[in-house]
C-alpha cells in the first residue's frame, strides 16, 4: 500500500514515498514543482505511477533524493523561502495516500 508522507521547514519540503517491494523506482523533479514517481510492483509487474503538482517552484539542483529498499526519501529545496499553506497546488482534497509526516516537524 502506497503512502506518501510530507513535512516542511521554511526552506525545504520533506517527502517520503513508502511503497514496499517496489522495483526499479524512478523519481523526477522539475523546477515548476512537478514531482513524478514510478516503479514496478507486485508479482504481475504492474507499473505504479504518481504525479504531484507541488504548491510552488523548487530548486532541483539543491534538492536531494535517496532511493532505499523500502522507501524513497526526498529533501526538496524550495525556490523561495517561506511556509507553504499546503503541499499541492490544486484546490480540494488531497489524495488518500498523502499524509503529514509529523515526525519531521511539519506545522
Amino acid at each position: 500500500m502506497l503512502e506518501v508522507k510530507w513535512a516542511q521547514r521554511s526552506n525545504y519540503i520533506f517527502l517520503t514515498v513508502e511503497l514496499p517491494d517496489a522495483r526499479e523506482p524512478k523519481v523526477k523533479l522539475e523546477p515548476e514543482g512537478k514531482f513524478c514517481f514510478n516503479a514496478i510492483v507486485g508479482p504481475s509487474n504492474d507499473v505504479f505511477e504518481i504525479e504531484l503538482e507541488l504548491f510552488d517552484k523548487v530548486d532541483v539542483e539543491a534538492s536531494k533524493i535517496n532511493i532505499g529498499l523500502r522507501n524513497i526519501f526526498c529533501v526538496i529545496q524550495k525556490q523561495t523561502k517561506g511556509w507553504w499553506k499546503k503541499l499541492l497546488k490544486a484546490d480540494g482534497k488531497s489524495p488518500l495516500y498523502l499524509k503529514v509526516g509529523w515526525n519531521k516537524g511539519s506545522r
